[in-house]
């Protein structure tokens, strides 16, 4: 099977079916892929720098036609028509990827007459046949890559324009002709090429470039090395470095299900080994993998997105995420440390920790290309280079030792990983697209934006509390990048319009579409863990949810005190910052039953001690200092309590 990884969730490439019979042309159709997938980063790459290689350097429009055309045959010839049964229909892929090339390859080579002559709103006949056949395979596309809740949504809200002449209230909209409705999602500028997919095209390519490139060249294990060097040796070691070293792995490759498949099967069997049940092993893997995507420096698809609807730099969107997450992992390392003091556990013998400087002295050519990455993408504000720059630094360094270097049969994987990772992001996003257009062209979204305001009444919280329960649900269905993008056109103009921060409101949205993640009954990044470990899917998504709890806390937190995302003085960032550190880790040793300095608590005392938390993160000094009095008079309680008690034993 060609991957098994894709950038934020949407479903595997060449899925594995349990001994499957061979697929006919399966040897041709990988050749076929590694061909496209050249031809499409060669593309890329050549729009990006400028090249102008053989004289070819089409316009915008166009070169989305192109990608489309390109990264969609790439679709149709790796995902199966049936996941169940991959020989079904065989011979319709190749069937599909041609109309693909050829009806977008058609319409990229007229991208000049689309814009100069309008054809959004007067094509000729065959502009008309060609963008037909498009949406239908955009459809099919969708279907393949997301799944069939995601391709209802994209028909529901693609058909939108057709009767939406007929819908009561603010669902009213223009209404379009049927060939009209073709004509704006193909050849109009804010549906099938509309911001995801500019998204895509100018910078996630090289972002997937990246991320493949530092799992082919070993990159992944040197992060564990780096946490066990680091951690291995302190209490319940191997949690912590699981914890450590998923969250940066994933911070880099973007991909929650990927990096558990990456990290996974090392991490739970050592976390075993100590201790850990293997429902808990699960449940910090799959709660540090899916924090990751909320990490720094790459995040993953949808925080590009974020920074074209903010029409914000990305360098903007990676200060604003860095404490929310950083508190996170802080939380994380709090509860993995607890349960293994509140249990005796230890760490890793000294013979399995490796060295910290021979791991280093191994390790930095990954050191640098990070270092490079975030160099370009931070001061130079290069953002759309900065991936392809420091892959390129990964791939020179990494040649120096055979155990990293690219070798042939690795240069085939990693041609097909990031090839089939950009198909499914462009077979994604493009059918998310006709939910943008459907949204936009019938100005809907905007009245719909109005409606929530008018009925919270300029209630936040109400709207607040709406925005995360549609999150969370529309999370279940779709993969995270398309629940934000639905939502940033819906609600985040409502909780911008009600005084709210903005970028705190759309990392709001994208914070509680993630908890689906590892929350029942979905869970995706917890049930995925639980194979790993053999443990039971629905404890270890329960455990994960709790072990996730202040994911969701923090959104509200930042949403109501944008401090936290780095939006204010100094002072305020530090007070806002500590306090919320206090009572995270209030409420954390709360669940865990154990408290730094008294140790073991009963049940009365962790009720009150998280109360005290809870009180701490409301931005009033009145009710911060009511729980800090709280967590001070437990801690004192609990001491007196174990003095006398030693006292009355002696």
């Amino acid at each position: 099977m060609i991957s098994d990884t894709t950038i934020d969730g949407a479903q595997p490439a060449f899925k594995a079916v349990s001994a499957p019979p061979p697929v006919p042309g399966q040897t041709v159709f990988r050749i076929i892929v590694m061909v496209l997938g050249v031809l499409g980063i060669a593309m890329a790459i050549n729009q990006q720098f400028l090249l102008n290689l053989f004289g070819f350097q089409p316009l915008g429009n166009a070169y989305l036609y192109y990608l489309i055309g390109i990264f969609l045959a790439v679709a149709f010839l790796s995902l199966p028509v049936s996941a169940h049964d991959p020989r079904l229909l065989w011979w319709l892929n190749p069937v599909l990827a041609a109309a693909a090339l050829v009806s977008a390859g058609w319409l990229g080579m007229h991208g000049l007459d689309i814009i100069q002559k309008g054809w959004e709103y007067d094509a000729p006949g065959m502009a008309d046949i060609m963008s037909s056949v498009l949406i239908v395979l955009v459809l099919e596309g969708v279907r393949r890559a997301g799944g069939p809740i995601l391709l209802f949504t994209a028909l529901l809200f693609g058909t939108y324009p057709l009767y939406a002449d007929f819908m009561p209230g603010f669902l009213w909209g223009t209404q379009y002709s049927l060939i009209g409705t073709v004509r704006a999602h193909v050849l109009g500028v804010e549906s099938i090429i509309g911001i995801p997919m500019q998204v895509v095209a100018e910078l996630v390519i090289g972002f997937v470039i990246f991320g493949s490139v530092l799992v082919a060249t070993k990159g992944s294990d040197f992060f564990m090395e780096l946490a066990s060097a680091l951690l291995g040796h302190s209490r319940g070691g191997p949690a912590k470095v699981a914890v450590m070293g998923s969250g940066i792995l994933g911070s880099l490759s973007g991909s929650v299900i990927s990096n558990i498949l990456t990290s996974a099967p090392f991490s739970i069997p050592t976390m075993r080994r100590i201790g850990y049940p293997a429902h808990y092993a699960a449940a910090i893997e799959a709660c540090a993998s899916t924090g990751a995507t909320l990490m720094p420096p790459v995040m993953g698809t949808v925080a590009f997105v974020m920074a074209s609807f903010l029409g914000v730099q990305y360098s903007t969107i990676v200060v604003a995420a860095v404490i929310p997450a950083l508190l996170f992992y802080i939380a994380l390392l709090f509860q993995v440390d607890m349960y293994a003091a509140r249990r005796g556990l230890e760490g890793l013998p000294k013979s399995e920790i490796p060295p910290i400087w021979p791991v280093l002295k191994t390790g930095w050519p990954y050191l640098l290309s990070l270092a490079v990455l975030i160099f370009v993408l931070m001061v130079l504000r290069m953002e759309a280079r900065s991936p392809y720059y420091a892959s390129a630094v990964m791939l020179v360094a990494t040649a120096f030792r055979k155990e990293t270097r690219i070798t042939l049969a690795r240069a085939k994987a990693l041609l097909l990983d990031i090839s089939t990772n950009i198909a499914n992001l462009v077979a994604v996003l493009a059918g998310i697209g006709l939910v943008v257009g459907g949204l936009s062209y019938t100005g809907v979204a905007g009245a719909f934006s109005r409606e929530l305001l008018l009925y919270a009444g300029g209630n936040t919280a109400l709207m607040l509390l709406a925005g995360a329960v549609t999150s969370f649900v529309l999370g279940m269905g779709m993969t995270v990048t398309a629940c934000y993008i639905f939502l940033s056109i819906l609600l985040a103009p409502a909780l911008v319009q009600a005084g709210l921060n903005p970028i705190a409101s759309h990392l709001f949205i994208l914070y509680w579409g993630m908890l689906s993640y590892i929350t029942p009954p979905v869970a995706l990044a917890a049930i995925t863990a639980a194979n790993v470990a053999g443990s039971k899917p629905m404890r270890t998504g329960f455990y994960a949810m709790r072990l996730g709890m202040p994911l969701f806390v923090i959104p509200f937190i930042f949403v109501y005190d944008p401090a936290l995302i780095m939006d204010g003085t100094w002072l305020q960032i530090f007070e806002r910052v500590a306090l919320t550190l206090v009572a995270i880790w209030a409420i954390t040793s709360a669940f865990e039953g154990w408290i730094y300095k008294v140790g073991k608590v009963g049940v009365v005392s962790r009720i009150v001690f998280a109360a005290g938390g809870v009180l701490i993160i409301f931005p009033e000094i009145i009710t911060s200092l009511i729980g800090a009095g709280i967590l001070v008079a437990v801690m004192a309680a609990n001491r007196g309590f174990a003095r006398r008690s030693a006292a009355a034993k002696a």
